[in-house]
């Protein structure tokens, strides 16, 4: 079950993402569905890919009834399988969906996936080990004007956690910066500029956008739900 960071199979996703993915399973702390990936020397490499609710991603490869590979990454998985380009797994790597393959990449099975996770302790971290969460941006109740929220630390991270919860916010609620309705709002140009460590003008993508670490998720907040891990605010 769900308690604080924890999360059951169950909670991961939503029913609705995971309905037409061949091979679904739910464990205690993961999810498990079939995977691939294709060589064109050696044609399709079966596995069961395992998405872990802290950001893991394992597959046990089944490309032989004698395979003992397992608990592969999917990079690993990718050159098992003899894939000609390799070191694009996300592309590469796929599963079956309404009986198509389809990249990890267009599937909601890499909502937590952070690399940098597994040397930080569960941290979404950037490439200068800095907590890296996409700025996010919340209009005014009072003059519609839009602010930024910048998650550096888990403490901007409860601000803007509680300021979207609240219907009622406008812009002199901003604690750390002293704004009133009266200032100018942010330049258009200026606001696709949000943080991404891959991408200055990035929309969102899983480098700058997290779906729950130990920085951004609040234990005392009963709102930790399914709907809770889509993109509040994604443009």
């Amino acid at each position: 079950m769900e308690s604080g960071s924890e999360k059951d199979g169950d909670f991961m996703f939503c029913d609705e993402d995971l309905s037409e993915i061949s091979g679904l399973k739910k464990g205690g702390d993961f999810i498990e569905v079939t995977c691939g990936c294709t060589s064109h020397r050696y044609g399709d490499a079966v596995g069961r890919l395992r998405v872990f609710a802290g950001g893991d991603l394992e597959i046990s490869c089944e490309c032989t009834p004698g395979c003992q590979e397992d608990k592969l990454s999917p990079a690993a998985f990718e050159k098992h399988s003899g894939r000609e380009t390799a070191k694009k797994w996300k592309s590469n790597v796929w599963v079956i969906v309404k009986g198509e393959k389809v990249p990890l990449s267009k599937t909601v099975l890499l909502k937590y996936y952070n690399q940098t996770s597994k040397n930080a302790n569960g941290s979404h971290k950037n490439h200068n080990g800095r907590p890296c969460h996409r700025d996010e941006f919340l209009h005014c109740t009072r003059c519609n004007k839009e602010r930024r929220f910048r998650l550096r630390t888990k403490e901007e991270c409860r601000i803007y956690h509680d300021s979207l919860a609240d219907l009622n916010w406008k812009c002199s609620d901003l604690s750390y910066d002293k704004i009133s309705c009266d200032d100018e709002e942010e330049r258009a140009s200026r606001k696709v500029y949000r943080a991404c460590s891959r991408s200055p003008s990035c929309s969102g993508c899983t480098s700058c956008v997290c779906f729950g670490c130990e920085i951004c998720r609040f234990s005392d907040c009963n709102c930790q739900t399914c709907v809770d891990f889509t993109l509040n605010s994604k443009s």
